[in-house]
């Protein structure tokens, strides 16, 4: 059976780095194709928001380890 060590702080904090400069891209990505055209940003900025929830819920489900 395999075991999942929990997390240091201090990957943790990296972890949050590495979220933040994510975020800032995808911003930053999706202000230029704004710039292009509307309806394109927001048919993509939908899709990458459910892309990020589905992303939040498998890790939270990775975490919590109850399966539901």
């Amino acid at each position: 059976m395999v075991k999942k060590e929990p997390a240091e702080p201090e990957a943790r904090q990296g972890g949050r780095g590495l979220l933040v400069l994510e975020v800032v891209f995808v911003l930053v990505v999706m202000t230029g194709l704004a710039l292009w055209s509307v309806p394109a940003a927001l048919v993509v900025g939908g899709v990458l928001g459910v892309l990020a929830c589905e992303r939040a819920m498998a890790e939270r489900r990775t975490a919590g380890g109850d399966g539901a």
